[in-house]
């Protein structure tokens, strides 16, 4: 039975003209900045999804959740494939902070036209569609 790509949820979380980032470690695209998230569970709305792991990471709670992308993302050298989507949401309150420190370095709000590098591949792809937050 041939594996299936799997679903990934990256959180564009906003807070005034900055978006949080956090470098990865101990997962695919180590050494990589990305976006809070996580996978995608079982019966889960995308909504759900968003502040369960913004949370898990981070320790912020959000409102204002959006859809706000999709991408195809296939890390040849890892052997995996993501379906990647991407939700949108605004700040409400709490300090961005490293909860889970097995799996990152470093967290910190960063301007949409200065995003620290190098990214993880996703957010490569939504950046080759053209997206941005700040609309």
């Amino acid at each position: 039975m041939k594996e299936k790509p799997k679903v990934g949820v990256g959180v564009i979380l906003v807070k005034g003209n900055k978006v949080l980032l956090l470098k990865r470690k101990n997962a695919h695209g180590e050494g990589t900045w990305g976006f809070p998230g996580g996978h995608l569970e079982l019966h889960e709305e995308f909504e759900d999804c968003v502040k369960r792991e913004v949370e898990e990471e981070t320790g912020i709670s959000v409102n204002n959740i959006r859809f706000a992308g999709l991408t195809n993302d296939i890390f040849t050298e890892e052997d995996k494939h993501y379906v990647t989507i991407f939700m949108l949401c605004d700040w409400e309150f709490g300090e961005a902070q490293i909860k889970e420190l097995e799996k990152c370095t470093s967290i910190g709000w960063y301007e949409w036209e200065d995003l620290p590098q190098p990214l993880f591949l996703p957010i490569t792809h939504l950046l080759k569609q053209g997206y941005c937050p700040f609309g």
